[in-house]
């Protein structure tokens, strides 16, 4: 990943349908998460990134929605301040509290 600074994002599943969080626009770098229905997620994520959304179906995923991660941004540390996030490395799996349910 290059020297570009990461934003807090805030994503909310207002859908009843489980839904799969990705980020695929930024090279060397990999973000995936599921997001149940009702369920917030909160991440750190490069400025210029793109979330996708793919929300399940009976057979497959279909990309329902591409929103750029500058417009998830949080704008108060308040809102998060009891919330632990991580903004991974490249080729990091691992994130501590990457799914909050409020």
């Amino acid at each position: 990943m290059t020297d570009s600074k990461c934003i807090l994002c805030h994503y909310v599943n207002v859908t009843s349908k489980i839904q799969i969080a990705r980020i695929s626009n930024i090279p060397n770098w990999y973000f995936e998460r599921v997001v149940f229905a009702g369920q917030h997620l909160f991440f750190e994520a490069p400025q210029n990134a793109q979330l996708e959304i793919h929300t399940n179906t009976m057979a497959t995923a279909v990309l329902s929605d591409r929103i750029f991660c500058q417009r998830l941004q949080v704008n108060s540390e308040k809102t998060v301040k009891s919330f632990e996030v991580v903004c991974p490395k490249p080729n990091e799996l691992e994130l501590s509290h990457e799914l909050v349910e409020l």
